[in-house]
């Protein structure tokens, strides 16, 4: 089977998950961040490279304030059980988003989360937080016209590569698959620029409940596709 060497997903049903079985949302977050820890071994296992997952969106904040406080406690505590699960499992992890909107020691533990695994060899692992597509982008221009404005870009140096090089994923191939859970089949501003010849793979299924299985069925439908460029097939001359 080929395997995706980059994997995206958007974490989706949570909330619907709990609801379903008369819990509060807060117990969804916390079953969805641990099913993050499984996924994560799993896809390493099977020779998944990069997994590229959505935590939190710059929409997310519009959320009643006592959902958006337990979700900024549950990354409290992940960072540091990432922690661990990285020196472990030789996990190197970057988190995507604008930084500045979160707590101060939310972004020192980021800071130390990301130090302490740079040079790890295992799965890449990205975790978007407060992140928005069309923000990214925005904030990768501004660096962008401010290079210029000091001269250490000229305008007809621009082009895709060079504007990767201010995206948050600067440096990671992009992904191969997009695998959205729990029904619904929209991006949410989830990637936009990266995910422009990305398969999209959609399911029912809420993801506290995604396993392993349903990972393999996405990556057979994967394998599935006639992925064409061009009007050339992926592989072909």
């Amino acid at each position: 089977m080929n395997v995706p060497q980059h994997i995206a997903i958007i974490l989706d049903g949570n909330g619907r998950w709990a609801k379903k079985k008369g819990m509060p949302r807060n117990y969804g977050h916390a079953q969805g961040s641990k099913n993050v820890e499984r996924i994560c071994e799993e896809a390493y296992k099977m020779g998944v490279k990069y997994l590229t997952v959505y935590a939190f969106s710059t929409e997310n904040w519009k959320r009643p304030k006592d959902e958006v406080d337990a979700l900024m406690n549950l990354l409290r505590n992940y960072m540091k059980t990432c922690l661990k699960t990285a020196e472990k499992n030789r996990m190197c992890v970057r988190v995507l988003g604008n930084k500045t909107a979160l707590d101060e020691d939310i972004r020192s533990r980021i800071a130390e989360l990301e130090e302490a695994t740079k040079n790890n060899d295992g799965l890449h692992f990205q975790i978007a937080l407060n992140y928005g597509s069309r923000d990214e982008m925005i904030r990768a221009m501004k660096k962008l016209c401010a290079e210029c404005r000091e001269g250490k870009v000229a305008v007809d140096q621009i082009d895709e590569t060079l504007f990767e090089a201010y995206l948050d994923t600067h440096g990671i191939p992009d992904p191969d698959l997009m695998i959205r859970t729990s029904g619904e089949q929209r991006l949410s501003n989830y990637l936009l620029w990266q995910l422009a010849y990305s398969e999209f793979y959609f399911t029912d299924v809420l993801w506290p409940d995604f396993t392993k299985e349903e990972l393999t069925k996405a990556i057979e439908y994967y394998n599935g596709r006639d992925r064409r460029f061009g009007g050339v097939k992926e592989g072909e001359n």
